[in-house]
C-alpha cells in the first residue's frame, strides 16, 4: 500500500497568501518619469524595474490624471482636456445626485 504525500504548490502557483510589494512615492515618480522620456515601451520599463505592467500602467495614468486636473495650463489642448474631464465628472456626480433623490423621494411616498 502506498501512503499519500501532499505535495506544495506546483511551478506557477502560490501557497495562498500573496504578499504584495510596496513601493514608494519617489519610486512612482521616477518610474513614471522613465516612461515618458525613455521612450521605450511600457512592458520593458515595467519589466526592468521589476513591477508589473498593469501596476507602472496605473501610476501613469493616476500621474497622467493628475496633470490634467491640476489647475489651468497655458496649453490650449491640456486645458481643454482637463475641462473635459472636469465636465465628465460633474456630469456623473449630477446623475448620481438624481438618481438618489429619485430614490428618497419614492421611499418617502410609501
Amino acid at each position: 500500500m502506498t501512503e499519500k504525500t501532499k505535495s506544495g504548490p506546483k511551478v506557477g502557483q502560490t501557497s495562498g497568501a500573496v504578499r504584495q510589494k510596496r513601493f514608494t512615492d519617489a519610486f512612482k515618480a521616477e518610474a513614471v518619469r522613465l516612461v515618458k522620456t525613455s521612450g521605450r515601451p511600457l512592458r520593458a520599463v515595467a519589466e526592468d524595474l521589476g513591477v508589473g505592467l498593469s501596476t507602472l500602467g496605473k501610476w501613469v495614468g493616476f500621474e497622467r490624471e493628475a496633470d490634467l486636473l491640476s489647475g489651468p495650463h497655458p496649453d490650449v489642448t491640456k486645458e481643454l482636456a482637463r475641462l473635459r474631464k472636469e465636465n465628465e465628472i460633474l456630469r456623473q456626480e449630477r446623475d448620481l445626485l438624481k438618481k438618489a433623490a429619485a430614490f428618497f423621494a419614492k421611499e418617502t411616498m410609501k
